[in-house]
C-alpha cells in the first residue's frame, strides 16, 4: 500500500473516460489500497482511478463515515438541487460553487464483486456527482462553466 501522486490539470489523462472493470482479483484490491492511502495523503473526501492514472471505472469516498469504494457505478435517479464549494485534488488550491443535485441513487460493485444500490443525500450525494465525473473525463470546472454561460 502505497500513496500514488495525484494528477493535475492540464494532464490530458483526466479528460480520458474510464474503462469497466472486469476481474475483481488481487489487482483491483492493490489499487484500492492505494487510492485509500493516497486519499489519506492528500486529506481529500473523493479520488478517482484517474486522478492516479488509472482509466478504470473506480472510485472511492470518504465523508467522515468511513471509506466506500465504487466500482463500475451507475448513476441510476437523482433529485433536487444543493448548491455549494466544491475542490478537487485534481485542481489544487480552487474552490468554487457548483450546483448539484442534492438526492442520488447510484448502483455499485464492491471490490468482490458484489452489488449494491444505495441511495445518498447532502454531501455524499455531491462527492458521487463529482467523481463518477471523472469516471467520464469531466472536470467540476466544467459544470461551473456551464453554470455560468446559463446565467
Amino acid at each position: 500500500m502505497a500513496y500514488i501522486k495525484i494528477l493535475t490539470i492540464p494532464d490530458e489523462t483526466l479528460r480520458k473516460p474510464s474503462k469497466p472493470v472486469t476481474a475483481f482479483d488481487a489487482s483491483l484490491h492493490e489499487l484500492l489500497a492505494d487510492m485509500q492511502e493516497t486519499l489519506r495523503h492528500y486529506d481529500g473526501v473523493g479520488l478517482s482511478a484517474v486522478q492516479i492514472g488509472v482509466l478504470k471505472r473506480v472510485f472511492i469516498i470518504d465523508v467522515g463515515n468511513g471509506v466506500t469504494e465504487y466500482i463500475n457505478p451507475t448513476i441510476v435517479s437523482f433529485s433536487g438541487k444543493q448548491k455549494g464549494n466544491e475542490g478537487c485534488l485534481s485542481i489544487p488550491n480552487e474552490w468554487h460553487k457548483v450546483t448539484r443535485p442534492n438526492k442520488v441513487t447510484i448502483q455499485f460493485y464492491d471490490r468482490n464483486g458484489a452489488m449494491h444500490t444505495e441511495t445518498y443525500q447532502g454531501l455524499q450525494a455531491r462527492a458521487v456527482f463529482h467523481e463518477n465525473d471523472h469516471l467520464n473525463g469531466i472536470l467540476y470546472t466544467d459544470h461551473v462553466k456551464k453554470q455560468k454561460s446559463e446565467m
